[in-house]
């Protein structure tokens, strides 16, 4: 899971990024939760905030981005999930631009799909095994 600089290490601290870890690990298990290393306030930035995303320098946002890139490959995880919209984006191009093969999934996602709410068209980010759980009735015809 992605600590939001913003959240985390700017605003709210360790305590956030606890309970974001058990919010996490009450959706989707905590047999199959694999944090990042550092982690907490000690995460690795994404390299999409503060404006970055939006700048147009996109090759430097990358290279910086591949700390992260480098970090969430270690974990082998499927999917990474991140509660900021710019981590998002950014953690999301990474996988896309280096072709890294995991899947990129924002926290609500998440939530929505285990309450069983999350509608057909809100599931571009799941991978293939999560992509029909909780579909709502009728949503496949």
């Amino acid at each position: 899971m992605q600590d939001p600089c913003q959240l985390v290490r700017k605003s709210f601290g360790d305590p956030v990024a606890a309970d974001l870890r058990y919010v996490v690990k009450s959706v989707v298990g905590e047999e199959n939760f694999v944090d990042m290393t550092p982690n907490f306030s000690n995460n690795f930035c994404c390299g999409g905030g503060g404006g970055f995303l939006q700048s147009g320098y996109a090759e430097e946002r990358r290279a910086y981005g591949k700390v992260k890139l480098d970090q969430i490959l270690t974990t082998k995880a499927d999917y990474c999930i991140t509660p900021c919209h710019n981590c998002h984006a950014q953690v999301h191009d990474l996988s896309e631009h280096y072709e890294a093969g995991y899947h990129t999934v924002h926290l609500w996602t998440l939530i929505c799909l285990s309450l069983g709410v999350l509608g057909e068209n809100e599931r571009v980010y799941l991978g293939p095994d999560l992509a029909d759980v909780n579909m709502p009735p009728g949503a496949e015809e």
